[in-house]
């Protein structure tokens, strides 16, 4: 479970800038249902959901990105990252105090009912600090410490005695450009292993306009509970289909990928495929339509029923920039009220996700505390605030004051400028001929 995030000086975001899912105890709004309880007396709820909202450009997918940046650091440094190797990334640019100073990282979330904080700073170059705190108690304890030195050549470790195993040996294979987790996990350390794990699986993030791999949806119509489970995942969601199967026949299929880096490619293959079929019927007769067939809207879902079921059957976190794109209103509520329903998340999944739907600000579909927006300064730098900041009442319309700019967090429009406007009339062809000059 997801306590908090925090990021700094990553391409937009210049400060510290905190995304928290802690459910604030005065608030006794939607507690059976938005909330998931994490067995902490200090911390305890977590919301099941939290969305943010703000202007184009405001750095609402910077915030959901750096997220996915921390959780593919920890699960690629220490085997895909080669020695040497300088990662992809960007500190914020347009301050030259900044521009040279190392991105910083932090997470706290629970693993078996524990809770855990895990930060790491770095550069393109190398990992400058890594620090993990465990609260087996009420208070935290210092796993280890890792600090580059004055001289920039090493690292000074502290260690706790609690973290057992050759730690020696996992101080001396861990590289410069890798985490001491990471490499310690690919070592089988015990106590920091499953740690690892849970930060490079639990956080499935599905990027704005990218097309999720339908053949993992396909794939769960293989068996009598997977397809009873993506159809009743389609027809709740008031799709007019009344029941959907798999075919297996030869053919050509071809796809786009989204690789690393955000970059799409096509990719064709020539062989035996699964095929999704879906079947419609009205009082009048009955017809199956293939994927393609069908529209946008039910081609998105189908795709999003694999990593939706998938992050609900393991309690895990769906972090998805612009839910809304090609999908209803009222599909995204329902999609958001199905992380709100105990009964359909009995182990406290969250959905974390952006949008510029403002009519989702919505007192009955979302807490205070599970509203965010982010918007940029003066400076250009990203900042991210919760609703809770505003003190709204508690029948307040949130949408109306949103959109009033009460808030923030929407765009401000300016009169075009006179070279925008002073656009010379563009030559209409004649019909009569071409014009002969004697």
């Amino acid at each position: 479970m997801l306590l908090e995030f925090r990021v700094r000086n990553f391409r937009s975001i210049r400060d510290d800038q905190a995304l928290s899912l802690v459910a604030a105890v005065a608030d006794k709004e939607l507690v059976t249902t938005n909330l998931a309880p994490t067995g902490l007396k200090s911390l305890p709820h977590a919301v099941r959901s939290a969305v943010v909202f703000g202007p184009n450009a405001s750095g609402k997918t910077t915030l959901l990105f750096a997220l996915n940046y921390m959780r593919a650091v920890v699960a690629e440094s220490a085997t895909v990252v080669q020695p040497g190797q300088t990662f992809n990334l960007q500190p914020f640019r347009l301050d030259s105090r900044t521009a040279t100073q190392p991105t910083e990282f932090e997470l706290s979330f629970l693993v078996d009912g524990v809770r855990h904080q895990y930060n790491f700073a770095m550069t393109a170059e190398r990992v400058v600090s890594e620090q993990l705190l465990v609260w087996r108690t009420a208070k935290p304890t210092q796993w280890f410490n890792r600090q580059l030195n004055e001289s920039g050549e090493g690292y000074d470790y502290e260690f706790s005695s609690y973290l057992t195993g050759p730690r020696k040996l996992w101080q001396d294979s861990t590289r410069p450009n890798a985490l001491f987790l990471s490499t310690a996990s690919q070592l089988n350390s015990e106590l920091l292993g499953p740690i690892a794990r849970w930060l490079a699986q639990s956080v499935i993030y599905l990027p704005a306009g990218a097309m999720v791999d339908h053949n993992f949806s396909t794939s769960l119509l293989q068996t009598a509970g997977g397809r009873a489970a993506v159809r009743d995942f389609l027809t709740t969601a008031d799709i007019s289909i009344a029941d959907v199967s798999a075919v297996s026949r030869k053919g050509i299929r071809g796809e786009f990928l989204l690789q690393a880096g955000g970059i799409a490619q096509a990719r064709q293959e020539e062989g035996e495929f699964l095929f999704p079929m879906f079947e419609h019927r009205t009082e009048h007769g009955a017809a199956k339509f293939e994927l393609h067939e069908e529209s946008e809207g039910t081609q998105r879902l189908f795709s999003l029923a694999a990593p939706v079921l998938d992050v609900l059957k393991h309690g895990r976190i769906l972090v998805v920039d612009e839910l809304d794109r090609s999908l209803h209103t009222l599909l995204v509520r329902r999609l958001v009220g199905m992380f709100h329903d105990p009964a359909v998340n009995p182990r406290g999944a969250q959905l974390i996700f952006t949008t510029h739907d403002a009519s989702l600000l919505d007192h009955t579909l979302f807490r205070r505390d599970q509203v965010w927006f982010s918007e940029k300064d003066e400076s250009q730098a990203t900042r991210v605030f919760p609703l809770t900041d505003f003190s709204p009442r508690k029948r307040e319309a949130w949408e109306r004051g949103y959109l009033m700019g009460r808030y923030g967090a929407v765009p401000i429009f300016r009169s075009l400028p006179e070279s925008a406007t002073s656009v010379p009339t563009p030559l209409v062809p004649s019909t009569s001929g071409p014009t002969v000059t004697a």
